[in-house]
């Protein structure tokens, strides 16, 4: 594999990385706090269409993410009423709010757009586009890697440096500081934490309203960065990803960010080798090769869904009077 390969599939994997990135950091801190979070994809399909629909209407990148963001913190409050303060089922929630969006956003779309579900295309203005491309022009003009280092790891925007940094400094938070001490308590032995005096709900609330901030990035990123505009159920799956690489990565940052990274680069191989002829097989069917990372979400899964040890309050409704 030649440099300029390299570079691009290194470029494609941080690509396709990032919003899997998002949602694996948002469900870490909403398990940690002993909520099952199965509504990544739910969430992360209503913040593309909030920020599709208000980058178009309103020509603004800042109103598009801040409008994903409300939407997303908005149901994973509604997940909280449901799971938290009213103790009901938590994998049922997110199946619905899965279901939820999935209706609403193609619905909405119809209603407002005409367009069958999508919304128009954002403006170029409104898009977030490379970050340092100078620098990165530059690179690929004068060093000695240039593909690698120009394309492969500076021609990324602001939202792929950000879930990058993003992960050491959510581990620094859930494992370096008080308050992930007592976030990682409250999945644990929430018991103790309210004999502790801190209200359990109060901070499985604040890492629910961390975890729709972090999942209305990952929408916007798929609306403002990869693609220009919003279509129905353009997620297809990445917050089952998420949540796959989340528990093969035994619910911590690091590990995490290498199952999304894994994820990542199967589906830019994924992209590449359509249409290349393999010795002795010949050439591979498209479908197969679209179906490598959903493949192994199944076997990630299986193979360690069991053997992963999660938070032991990890789906277990907290009353008081217990």
């Amino acid at each position: 594999m030649d440099e300029v390969m390299i570079g691009s599939m290194l470029a494609s994997t941080l690509r396709v990385s990032t919003p899997l990135i998002f949602c694996a950091l948002a469900g870490l801190f909403s398990e940690r706090s002993g909520v099952v979070d199965i509504g990544l994809e739910g969430k992360m399909l209503l913040a593309a269409f909030a920020a599709g629909a208000t980058g178009a209407v309103y020509g603004s990148t800042t109103l598009a993410i801040l409008a994903a963001m409300a939407v997303s913190v908005s149901m994973s409050w509604v997940h909280g009423l449901a799971c938290v303060s009213h103790r009901g089922d938590q994998v049922v929630s997110g199946v619905a709010i899965n279901i939820i969006a999935a209706g609403l956003t193609a619905v909405l779309g119809a209603a407002w757009f005409h367009q069958g579900g999508q919304t128009p295309p954002v403006s170029p203005e409104v898009r977030i586009t490379a970050l340092m491309p100078s620098l990165a022009a530059a690179v690929r003009h004068g060093s000695v890697l240039p593909h690698v280092l120009g394309d492969g790891l500076l021609g990324h925007n602001a939202l792929v440096y950000l879930a990058l940094v993003l992960v050491p400094l959510v581990w620094w938070g859930v494992f370096r500081t008080r308050f992930g001490l007592r976030l990682r308590a409250v999945g644990e032995n929430p018991q103790m934490v309210d004999a502790a005096g801190v209200s359990v709900m109060r901070l499985r609330y604040i890492a629910l309203t961390l975890n729709g901030m972090l999942c209305g990035l990952a929408g916007s990123y798929l609306v403002l960065a990869l693609s220009a505009s919003f279509s129905p159920n353009m997620t297809a799956g990445r917050g089952f990803m998420a949540l796959a690489a989340l528990i093969f990565g035994r619910w911590h940052p690091f590990r995490a960010l290498g199952a999304c990274l894994l994820f990542g680069f199967l589906d830019a191989a994924a992209i590449r080798l359509q249409g290349v002829q393999l010795p002795g097989i010949g050439e591979v069917p498209v479908q197969a090769i679209q179906a490598l990372p959903y493949l192994l979400t199944v076997v990630l899964l299986a193979g360690f869904i069991g053997k992963s040890v999660a938070p032991k309050a990890l789906g277990i409704p907290y009353s008081k009077e217990r």
